[in-house]
């Protein structure tokens, strides 16, 4: 039986990677396969409507998987495929245009023509093939990505933690020149109000939270402490590991700056492998959860768009496509690599998935106060080795409506024309010497990167949500017509790119001004 060549599927070891030894054949795995849209022309025309910065409708979930999700006659073809390779059917979302399939390695090489191997490298190893992936006749055209052969860690956090003086643990004090989130929303001008009724939306890959310290975090805050559930995706699970510096910080983190900014908002966070697949699975369970309904949604992980397949990034763009007909602001820390997004060589390179054109990329800054007010705000660049905001022009996404027109600046003070997705939109606080007061297993500790810039705009947006009593959804058009709604950021460069008048590669329109941007959400 002949089989097609699924476009944008290809896969290389990691660099450094070995392939050793085949993946054992009675290993059992789980694959996720992404359909088609239904109706692809209709939703397209809504999207557009959606996009645009004009009033427009939107689709409720109820309504958006008969619209909008996979046709059930689809979903059978795959559930005829998996019965014929001896594969189960695990489960099959039509909203999410997901099913997931289980089986062994053997089934899994034997249904999609690829050979699993274990690749070994200097931070482990994984299970992963080379080359693309082959579907039947039956699938082609209906299959728009198969994401899990290869479970390859795919993302990492965009956290910083502040140097502690002499190597030693704060106790309970604030560090001079950190402020809790509460203290950024005043700077800010965020507008009165506690996102009550809101669902903030948090992404993880590891690590986990302990109650009794988000107890004692917002008790020393004077708050009550948010509602927040875990929800288990993939298999994955809250699972602290004991140590900042690792997936607790980003945890940790992006709970804390959310539920402070937002206290009567509620929080779910959605635990997921660090996978292409888990995260794509969490971030689909999220933007569909018919039973906690997020209306703004934070990730903090990700990572260059040369590690990404070309099936997974279209994949995750459609998702935050369904995010904004859904009425879901997506924010995504633009991360903490610089212009070259931690990729070896002087090239410039953007952080995916903040590159997608339907999330808000939350780049960073550093922010110093004078009493209650902004005394001065530029690009965060702590050099090479204490992490910078990222930025920069993607190399896989069109320019669009909302960019058009936009000129880059390089750090040499040249311009040119902005022709492919910029990159980021937004920025705030990520400096870690003007970091995020936190509390992360049981210390006290300031963190700083882009992964708090992400939950402190998913806080704000919460809280205007709750204001405005209906979701901001798609917000990127409004705020690129709007930029005196935000703190223009005009000094400091990433890298190769420099911060100017309106918007730059490096701070996207700027940080916000939170009252303004209440008045035109």
């Amino acid at each position: 039986m002949s089989k097609h060549r699924l476009n944008g599927s290809e896969r290389n070891p990691l660099p450094g990677a070995v392939a050793s030894l085949p993946s054992h054949p009675d290993e059992r795995i789980e694959v996720s396969v992404h359909l088609r849209r239904r109706d692809a022309a209709a939703f397209a025309a809504h999207l557009r409507q959606v996009t645009s910065g004009k009033p427009h409708d939107r689709v409720d979930r109820a309504g958006f998987a008969a619209l909008y999700g996979a046709a059930p006659e689809d979903i059978a073809a795959v559930r005829e495929f998996a019965r014929q390779a001896g594969l189960s059917v695990v489960q099959a979302d039509a909203a999410r245009r997901t099913v997931i399939l289980s089986g062994s390695v053997s089934q899994f090489n034997q249904a999609f023509d690829v050979e699993l191997r274990l690749f070994k490298h200097d931070g482990g190893s994984y299970r992963g093939h080379t080359g693309a992936i082959h579907l039947p006749e039956s699938l082609a055209g209906l299959v728009e990505s198969v994401l899990g052969l290869d479970n390859r860690p795919q993302a990492r956090t965009h956290f910083r933690i502040r140097p502690r003086p002499s190597g030693t643990l704060r106790k309970s004090t604030q560090t001079p020149g950190s402020f809790t989130p509460i203290q950024l929303a005043a700077l800010y001008g965020f507008p009165a109000g506690a996102g009550k009724g809101e669902c903030i939306a948090i992404i993880e890959l590891g690590g986990g939270y302990k109650p009794a310290d988000l107890g004692t975090y917002f008790t020393g805050l004077k708050l009550s402490a948010p509602q927040v559930t875990a929800v288990s995706v993939d298999h994955a699970k809250n699972q602290p590991t004991g140590s900042a510096d690792g997936p607790d910080g980003e945890v940790m983190l992006d709970i804390e700056v959310a539920g402070a900014i937002a206290p009567q908002a509620s929080i779910v966070v959605y635990f997921a492998p660090n996978t292409d697949a888990g995260f794509l699975d969490a971030i689909t369970t999220a933007i569909h959860d018919t039973q906690n309904q997020p209306s703004v949604i934070s990730i903090s992980w990700g990572g260059p768009e040369s590690g990404w397949t070309q099936q997974a990034m279209t994949s995750f763009d459609q998702a935050f496509q369904s995010a904004a007909a859904l009425g879901i602001t997506v924010c995504v820390a633009a991360g903490d690599g610089g212009s070259s997004d931690g990729v070896s060589g002087s090239a410039p390179h953007v952080d995916f998935p903040a590159s997608s054109p339907h999330a808000l990329a939350c780049g960073g800054t550093s922010l110093k106060a004078q009493g209650n007010s902004i005394a001065s705000e530029t690009v965060w660049n702590d050099g090479a080795d204490g992490g910078a905001t990222g930025g920069g022009i993607s190399s896989v996404f069109a320019l669009p409506a909302w960019q058009a027109h936009l000129e880059v600046l390089n750090a040499q003070g040249a311009s040119s024309a902005l022709s492919m997705r910029g990159v980021p939109d937004v920025a705030g606080d990520a400096d870690p010497q003007t970091g995020y007061a936190v509390r992360v297993d049981g210390s006290d500790t300031v963190i700083g990167g882009t992964s708090a810039v992400a939950p402190l705009w998913a806080g704000l947006i919460a809280r205007i949500n709750a204001i405005k009593g209906s979701p901001a959804g798609f917000i990127n058009a409004t705020l690129y017509q709007n930029p005196a709604s935000l703190n223009d950021i005009v000094q400091g460069n990433n890298g190769a790119y420099a911060a100017g008048t309106g918007w730059d590669a490096c701070t996207g329109i700027g940080s916000p001004d939170g009252v303004k941007l209440a008045g035109i959400l």
